[in-house]
């Protein structure tokens, strides 16, 4: 039985694929509410606030298992059909001139007898840019969004996460596009996918991510001072946005900080945002950062302890649920 503060089963996965006793509408209520709530106990409470039927949250998750087998396998089958060998592109000169965003992240959910394991996300969005006022200069302009959001996630290794992150890739048409941005913190595995996969893209060091690593290198600096490395990083914040690394790279390598230098060095060719701002690419992965916290709420609830398998399934069916893609990839499913 499900534990309804936690709403999680300990439950070994020796369940059987058996056939459903609830209509193919009504268990897909069931395995949409599962995957968009908190818990299967918050499930089985709304089904029976709303649809006026009182359905025990064991059902919802048996529901959820045999179904989200059968998707997860489907996405699986659709997964191998796109891999990187068997995509055509197009000839020169046709790709689609729609910008596409790629963003990419990891999380933590607890796995029983492991312990805290990473997922990894990621995500493909159109962009658009729209004229907002700026409040520090009064002036309007054009601040560029991430919509149609869609969204895949695999608890494993990068080596398991790329072939199915490729596959929503080919699905958004991002290999036939002419302008593709990928946005992300400094993890050295978003960039190596980044490169292998999307070669053609900028990348984009997210501009949040790099500030607050300012904000380390300038208290590495400055240890004994808080006041001397809150005016360091204040002004060199500016030469960040720019793109003058140099000007943070020379003084934390005087200062021995060589791995801080290293940080900026590396990522310089990421970090011009005036230029990536001025040409309407993101310079912040919220997207994905948004995204991670969606399938926390549902994966790293308090208390929560999945199953390997469950856990599968469950991210199969959250990712599917977040990029409003559940009914499509139900019905496809079936036939």
């Amino acid at each position: 039985m499900p534990s309804a503060a936690r709403g999680f089963f300990p439950l070994d996965e020796r369940w059987e694929l058996t056939e459903s006793v609830y209509s193919p509408e009504r268990a897909k209520q069931m395995v949409w509410l599962a995957a968009s709530g908190p818990s299967y106990l918050d499930a089985a409470e709304v089904f029976e606030r709303i649809a006026r039927r009182t359905v025990p949250a064991s059902s919802i998750w048996d529901e959820t298992q045999r179904h989200g087998e059968r998707l997860k396998g489907f996405v699986q089958q659709q997964q191998a059909a796109v891999g990187v060998e068997r995509v055509v592109l197009p000839p020169a000169g046709a790709d689609h001139d729609r910008p596409l965003g790629v963003s990419l992240d990891g999380g933590k959910m607890h796995i029983r007898g492991e312990g805290w394991k990473e997922f990894k996300a990621g995500s493909v969005y159109d962009l658009i840019a729209t004229p907002e006022l700026d409040r520090e200069t009064g002036e309007w302009v054009d601040q560029v969004h991430g919509v149609n959001m869609c969204y895949r996630a695999i608890l494993g290794t990068v080596e398991e996460f790329a072939p199915a992150f490729w596959a929503l890739a080919v699905e958004r048409q991002v290999p036939q596009a002419a302008d593709v941005s990928v946005t992300a913190d400094g993890a050295d595995w978003i960039w190596n996918l980044a490169d292998d996969y999307f070669p053609d893209s900028v990348q984009i060091v997210d501009w949040y991510h790099a500030t607050e690593y300012l904000a380390h290198a300038a208290e590495a600096l400055f240890p004994s001072d808080a006041d001397a490395a809150q005016r360091w990083q204040h002004e060199r914040r500016n030469d960040l946005y720019l793109g003058q690394t140099y000007k943070l790279i020379e003084p934390l390598e005087k200062a021995g900080l060589t791995a801080q230098a290293e940080y900026f060095r590396k990522h310089t060719r990421r970090m011009q945002y005036q230029e990536f701002h001025e040409q309407d690419y993101p310079i912040g992965s919220g997207t994905i950062e948004s995204g991670i916290k969606r399938f926390k709420h549902r994966l790293s609830g308090p208390g929560m302890r999945w199953s390997r398998p469950a856990a599968d399934r469950m991210l199969v069916l959250r990712a599917a649920v977040m990029s409003g893609t559940f009914d499509e990839l139900w019905r496809l499913a079936r036939n």
